[in-house]
């Protein structure tokens, strides 16, 4: 086990903070579902456990026992970024950036997020991809940082299981060749009518501005999800949301037939 030093608690805190982060090359991860969930996949560092919690922390994982950095409820209160902090938290060493995706494969289905802002949407997101059996995200470079602990938080371990590349995304969506690219639009084809899928890439534009004009000139087919209610339906659904349903139609059309 790590003996806690002033110096350890302050970078650890400090990660809140993407400069931070880069600067470290560290992230953190908070509870112990989803340190279970994502310690195979990240470097550990260290793991920062309350004292009472720190003997059960060996065992459970033995490979990092090492990494152990016994706390106080104190400590691990001024290294959080939850409201109310976990016994565990994992810092992991930031995986190798990609900023090139390969093209997709036949018939695979992938997500492009243009300058989505919101860390809520983007753990959200992250979260219903991997359960919808969806790889890999595109992200635009103005995209809210995945390593972000609230987007962390989020994907409740999905971000082990997603692969998150940041590019210069109307440049990749424009040379995809044989590629459908749909974007979601409040003027596009009814998503549960019209004939999708089941590969391609499904483009999610920005909480308040939807897609961008670059990100727009490379959609080859506008999709819209048709609101039912009658009046007050609002201006537009959630980002995490509109991606939500439009990934489970996509999925429903593939798997369970178009009617």
């Amino acid at each position: 086990m790590t003996e806690l030093t002033n110096a350890l608690r302050k970078m650890v805190a400090s990660l809140d903070d993407s400069r931070h982060r880069r600067e470290y090359g560290l992230f953190k991860a908070e509870g112990m579902k989803i340190v279970e969930d994502t310690i195979r996949w990240f470097g550990v560092r260290y793991l920062m456990v309350a004292r009472q919690k720190a003997e059960e922390a060996a065992s459970r994982f033995p490979q990092h026992a090492d990494r152990i950095v016994p706390c106080s409820r104190a400590d691990l209160e001024r290294m959080t970024s939850l409201t109310t902090p976990r016994d565990i938290i994992a810092v992991y060493e930031l995986p190798a950036v990609v900023d090139t995706p390969t093209p997709p494969q036949p018939g695979e289905l992938i997500l492009a997020l243009d300058d989505l802002r919101d860390p809520g949407n983007m753990g959200t997101i992250l979260r219903m991809a991997a359960w919808m059996g969806i790889k890999r995200v595109w992200c635009s470079r103005e995209c809210v940082d995945v390593f972000n602990p609230k987007v962390v938080q989020g994907t409740m371990g999905a971000i082990a299981r997603v692969e998150v590349t940041y590019c210069d995304l109307p440049h990749v969506l424009g040379s995809l060749r044989g590629t459908e690219v749909y974007g979601t639009f409040l003027d596009g084809e009814n998503l549960y009518t019209s004939s999708v899928g089941p590969g391609g890439v499904i483009v999610i534009g920005n909480e308040g501005h939807g897609i961008s004009d670059a990100v727009a000139a490379a959609v080859t087919r506008r999709i819209t999800i048709p609101a039912f209610a009658s009046e007050g339906q609002g201006e537009s659904l959630n980002a995490a949301v509109a991606a939500s349903i439009t990934v489970a139609e996509f999925r429903r059309k593939e798997y369970y037939g178009k009617n």
